[in-house]
C-alpha cells in the first residue's frame, strides 16, 4: 500500500504540529491503549503504568518519535523502522496485533488534540499511514 501525494502532504503538515507535543501525545496514547486494551500491559511488567508516570511519558515519547522517524522517511518507511521491527519481533516478541491497537489509540488521540485539522481526509490519510507503519513493524514476523 502506498500513500498518495495528497496523503503525504497531510501527514507531513500535521506532523509539524504533532512534533511540538510528542511527550503529551505519546503519554495520552499509551494511557488510552492500556485503559482500552489492558492485555497490552503484559509487555510492560517493569513499568509504572499509572497515568502520567515518568516511564509512561518516556516510552510514549519514544513511540511518537518513531512515528516521526517514519514521517521524516515517508518515502522509505521500511528502512526508517527496520531496527525497531527487528527489536519488536526478535527480542521483545510483541504480538503484531498490538501495533494496530496502538495505531487506533494514536488516531483517537490526534482527533481529540487536533479537531480542526483532523478532517475526514486527514483521518483517512493517518489511518493509511499508520497501517503502513504497522505493516513495516510486523514484516520481520513473516
Amino acid at each position: 500500500m502506498s500513500l498518495t501525494k495528497t496523503e503525504r502532504t497531510i501527514i507531513v503538515s500535521m506532523w509539524a504540529k504533532i512534533s511540538t507535543q510528542v511527550d503529551t501525545i505519546g503519554t495520552e496514547t499509551l494511557e488510552r491503549l492500556f485503559l482500552s486494551y489492558p492485555q497490552t500491559k503484559t509487555y510492560f511488567p517493569h513499568f509504572d503504568l499509572h497515568p502520567g508516570s515518568a516511564q509512561l511519558r518516556a516510552h510514549g515519547s519514544k513511540v511518537v518519535a518513531a512515528v516521526g522517524d517514519a514521517v521524516k522517511s515517508i518515502d522509505n518507511i521500511g528502512a526508517a523502522l527496520s531496527k525497531l521491527s527487528e527489536l519488536h519481533a526478535y527480542i521483545l516478541r510483541v504480538d503484531p496485533v498490538n501495533f494496530k491497537l496502538l495505531s487506533h489509540c494514536l488516531l483517537v488521540t490526534l482527533a481529540a488534540r487536533f479537531p480542526a485539522d483532523f478532517t475526514a481526509e486527514a483521518h483517512a490519510a493517518w489511518d493509511k499511514f499508520l497501517s503502513v507503519v504497522s505493516s513495516v513493524l510486523t514484516e520481520k514476523y513473516r
